[in-house]
């Protein structure tokens, strides 16, 4: 009898996610829905958000200022919405008119009334019960003709019917049993869905796709660690070493119609042990520039040759145009992992140029760049490889992860998170033999993930919330912060950045001109999430996301290693939406 009981239970409790586990579980919005177009991606209603930050640039900017630093202190909250899973929430809400998309762990993509929160659909792909997922978590969708696209960790990119939910087709982008699996949200253009797969902890040979947006056919596949008879080739010495070579992408690329090309950041080379990969190891550690119509690459720049340092410069560049020198000139500019604020210039084929770059958190690997290509001269001793182990700054985690920066053309300044005062120490490496499917690093992986360590200045603050100009290099506020910062920014032109990030659950709006805190709200769980804004009757909205999880939580716990704390953040994913009091 208790038999039975246990098993009836466990039935029921099947039920919900098996109604919706290869299809909608309700299709109830019936509201007129406007295909999303080129022309639209390239000029997007500041009344809408309709794609990963907002604009193909990745600015992160919101033009709507009814919510302003005037007045949000009375911002309140308009409706949310519990997701019903755990882990790590990080997709920003996608708005086209009315409707709202957000993705979640376990490969769910949802549809709200922007306006009132009610689920018009629920669709969820599962996954293989086998399949470990190492980061638990999905970045977002993106919006194309009456299509939603999303990316799943099974490595699948499938496209939805935006008004329903119905699933139109599914693609397998790569075998996931090999190691390849996919978090991103997808870029939309020029009748072209493309994702990039992520894996370069499990020796997989990274890559970005093409895919057509109509018939879900491949169109291109361009590699980022190219093979000896290629571009790159080369710098590959060490035989077949670039089928292992990692270069994982990570993050939505941004993306210039004028040159039609695609930019993309690469996560570090595989494994992390130097040792096995000698050479520069292209175009891992990298942006890449590819042509949107045939993946071919149009240019490169390469942040940090031969990494050892677990530095993924996955977060594309901010595509801004700026004064310098009385010339208006077309950058693109990033915040890296390795504490590096870098400045390109994109060039009127889509190649790029070094320009300038400083640090904006502490780097004492690099001794110094060089004044034409930016290439780094390392100080050795600080490089870990199976001769010798190491310690170093920033940390492992990085000056910055993967969180987006953002850019305002209101006060031409860029906004990035920083953890200052953060190290890492490596051991010496060990030898490691590729096996599909399992982890390929070169170091145990207990060690790595809890080796962080803590310099003098960490008594003051770790994390920051900065603001920088890219013309001059000069910091012009940073926001300091007793814990680590894990969060991306968002700014309105209402003179605000957001930001969430910390393990006190606060998501936080700044005066964009000062860093002063002008607002808080106490979230069910952490922020992580890309925050975005939309407008519907005259009231405008900040959404975002909370669900603390993946890397968030293990650098947590690497810092309660070293201070022997205990940082309890609840989990729990929600969405929440705010609106100013009528």
């Amino acid at each position: 009898m208790k038999l039975r009981s246990k098993h009836l239970a466990l039935a029921l409790s099947l039920l919900p996610m098996a109604a919706m586990a290869e299809g909608p579980s309700a299709a109830k919005g019936q509201m007129p829905y406007s295909p999303v177009t080129d022309a639209r991606l390239q000029n997007p209603e500041a009344r809408n958000w309709l794609s990963w930050r907002g604009n193909y640039g990745s600015w992160g900017y919101s033009a709507l200022d009814k919510i302003n630093d005037k007045n949000v202190g009375k911002l309140q909250l308009a409706w949310s919405y519990a997701t019903g899973v755990t882990e790590g929430h990080q997709a920003p809400p996608i708005i086209n008119d009315g409707y709202m998309y957000v993705t979640t762990p376990q490969n769910q993509v949802i549809a709200l009334n922007a306006k009132t929160g009610q689920e018009i659909w629920r669709y969820k792909k599962e996954i293989p019960s086998e399949l470990f997922q190492l980061h638990p978590t999905n970045r977002g969708v993106a919006l194309y003709g009456d299509k939603v696209y999303v990316a799943t960790t099974d490595c699948y990119l499938i496209a939805l019917d935006a008004k329903s939910g119905k699933v139109l087709w599914q693609t397998q982008i790569e075998n996931w049993k090999t190691g390849y699996y996919m978090t991103l949200a997808p870029l939309a253009a020029k009748g072209k869905i493309m994702v990039g797969v992520s894996g370069g902890e499990y020796g997989v040979r990274g890559f970005v796709a093409g895919v057509d947006a109509e018939s879900g056919k491949m169109a291109w596949r361009r590699h980022t660690i190219p093979a000896p008879n290629e571009m790159g080739g080369d710098t590959w010495p060490n035989n077949g070493s670039y089928k292992t070579g990692g270069g994982s992408v990570w993050v939505t690329g941004t993306y210039d119609p004028k040159t039609n090309t695609a930019y993309w950041g690469t996560g570090n080379p595989g494994p992390w042990t130097p040792d096995l990969r000698q050479g520069d190891n292209l175009f891992a550690s990298s942006t890449l520039a590819l042509d949107v119509n045939t993946g071919e690459i149009k240019g490169y720049h390469q942040y940090a040759q031969n990494d050892s340092w677990d530095w993924d410069e996955v977060t594309p560049p901010l595509l801004i145009d700026a004064d310098i020198n009385g010339k208006k000139t077309p950058l693109a500019v990033r915040a890296g992992r390795n504490g590096y604020m870098w400045v390109l210039e994109r060039t009127n084929t889509g190649a790029l140029k070094y320009r300038n770059a400083w640090p904006y958190v502490g780097n004492n690997v690099f001794k110094s760049l060089d004044p034409k290509t930016g290439r780094p001269e390392y100080d050795m001793s600080k490089k870990p490889s199976m001769s010798q182990g190491a310690a170093f700054c920033p940390s492992l985690w990085g000056g910055k992860d993967w969180l987006p920066e953002a850019y305002s053309p209101k006060t031409g300044l860029i906004y990035t998170m920083a953890n200052e005062h953060m190290c890492s120490e490596l051991p010496k490496g060990e030898q490691t033999t590729y096996k599909a499917g399992d982890l390929f690093i070169g170091f145990p992986l207990e060690g790595v993930l809890t080796n962080v360590r803590l310099g003098p200045g960490a008594k003051d603050h770790i994390g920051e919330i900065q603001a920088w100009d890219p013309k001059t290099g000069k910091l012009v506020w940073s926001t300091k912060y007793a814990d680590q910062i894990w969060s991306p920014t968002f700014v309105t032109a209402g003179n605000l950045v957001f930001a969430g990030g910390l393990p006190d659950r606060k998501f936080r709006a700044l005066d964009a001109k000062t860093g002063k805190e002008l607002w808080s709200y106490s979230a069910p769980s952490g922020v992580i999430g890309v925050p975005s804004s939309y407008e519907i009757d005259g009231e405008q909205y900040i959404a975002v996301q909370a669900g603390w999880g993946v890397d968030a939580q293990r650098l947590a716990g690497a810092i309660d290693h070293v201070k022997g704390t205990n940082t309890v953040v609840p989990q729990g994913g929600s969405l929440m939406v705010f609106k100013l009091p009528k």
